[in-house]
């Protein structure tokens, strides 16, 4: 609206005078490029070494990220193995009082099992656990004490268990009372020396003899911070009842369709349970979806500290820069009082050798990002590996290689402006 009150003749100077600045800009702009070119192919043994800092520190950027990428899906691969759909419901607590005034454990029982499983029909899979201690008798006066574990055959898909030789106790197993047992590996190698030797043993408990029918191993070691330790023994849930001698229950598992539904059912759970109790009766969901959301934060946090450490390389090659620019301006003192005296600007020169600091540091960039990207991708191609590219951390690398460049070629660039025209033709 404001444009229609200037004058004709004076509003086509300005957009003469606007299309006259703009053709000079690119034309700057395409010279000053021409010109770092020709410098590079002038002086292309010290403009490669100065360069080899940046390679080095933009390849360390990208491959410190796959390398926290690898180990974060590794951790967090080796904790789902345990369960990462997998609700443990364990008794913490609560007493019941009989007619005689005496109390008794308010333990869970496999009616509440069943009570959870029929009123939720995303979980998949369900055991319950009766645990004992007995010495077992493996024949000719030998004994060892154990850990006898009473599950049901879906146990093993809860815990995500592996069978290493033999087999896991199935449904028809555990509708026979079938004396079946299926030992932990550390226990077979101790009493059979190898798990394969250990399949078609007989073991005695209580005088009952059992037959090992597998051997088994967590998916990772938990050393003994889970129920299951080195000398674990599984069995049927229905045969261990006769060493126990009750169904009460401090520990039920459950393992939900979906990760997204293990905490909501895990609220769920806990609130069926409490109303089939006494509400003093204290019942605690376990599930590993805060393990596995607190070990996501700690490895992307310790990736960014890795990447910070892996960008000090890149300042190191930007002092390299700034070192061979000093030493570029020097030598070429002459060339700048001639290209003055032709009438360039301090502008112009200032922005030929920022140019050339820059050009050199994302040539830098761009080479290390390619070997940093490489690398990974050529073991992923190559081999069974499968290694995460770690590809945010590609423009990074490169857009810290121009804040280098510009960083460490301003002071290179100005003291070239500055240099006095009179003065640089006097020098030899």
């Amino acid at each position: 609206m404001a444009a229609t009150n200037i004058p004709k003749p004076e509003l086509e100077a300005k957009t003469f005078a606007s299309t006259l600045e703009s053709a000079d800009t690119s034309m700057m702009f395409s010279e000053t490029m021409s010109l770092a070119v020709d410098s590079f192919r002038a002086n292309k043994a010290r403009f490669l070494l100065t360069m080899l800092g940046m390679v080095i520190g933009s390849a360390s950027i990208i491959l410190v990220v796959t390398v926290g990428l690898t180990g974060k899906q590794y951790a967090l691969d080796a904790i789902s193995s345990l369960g990462p759909n997998k609700v443990e419901m364990q008794y913490s607590g609560g007493s019941i009082i009989d007619p005689d005034n005496r109390t008794t454990p308010d333990y869970m029982t496999r009616e509440d099992m069943m009570t959870v499983v029929n009123s939720m029909p995303n979980i998949v899979a369900y055991s319950p656990m009766l645990e004992d201690h007995e010495r077992i008798s493996l024949g000719g006066g030998v004994t060892k004490d154990t850990m006898l574990l009473g599950v049901s055959p879906d146990y093993k898909q809860v815990r995500g268990l592996v069978v290493l030789a033999g087999r896991f106790f199935d449904d028809q197993d555990a509708a026979a009372h079938a004396h079946v047992a299926v030992l932990n590996l550390p226990l077979a190698n101790e009493l059979y020396g190898s798990a394969q030797t250990a399949v078609d043993k007989s073991i005695s408990i209580k005088g009952i003899p059992l037959t090992v029918v597998g051997v088994f191993k967590e998916s990772i070691p938990t050393y003994g911070q889970s129920e299951i330790n080195d000398q674990t023994i599984l069995m049927p849930y229905e045969v261990s009842r006769y060493f126990t001698g009750t169904d009460n229950l401090k520990e039920i598992f459950f393992k939900m369709a979906d990760s997204s539904m293990v905490e909501p059912a895990a609220v769920r759970i806990t609130d069926i349970i409490h109303s089939r109790h006494r509400p003093s009766s204290v019942y605690r969901a376990q599930t590993f979806t805060e393990i596995l959301a607190t070990m996501d934060k700690i490895a992307d946090d310790l990736t960014w500290v890795l990447t910070l450490a892996a960008a000090i390389t890149l300042v190191v090659g930007g002092v390299g820069i700034m070192n061979s620019m000093l030493a570029n301006v020097q030598a070429r003192t002459r060339e700048i009082g001639i290209r003055k005296a032709l009438g360039a600007t301090r502008r112009e020169i200032r922005m030929q050798f920022l140019t050339e600091a820059v050009f050199m540091s994302l040539s830098g960039g761009v080479i290390g990002t390619i070997v940093g990207l490489g690398i990974p991708i050529s073991v992923g191609l190559l081999t069974e590996y499968k290694i995460p590219v770690g590809w945010l951390a590609a423009p990074i690398a490169l857009a810290t290689s121009v804040i280098v460049g510009v960083v460490f070629g301003t002071v290179p660039a100005n003291r070239a402006a500055r240099l006095n025209p009179v003065e640089t033709l006097k020098y030899e």
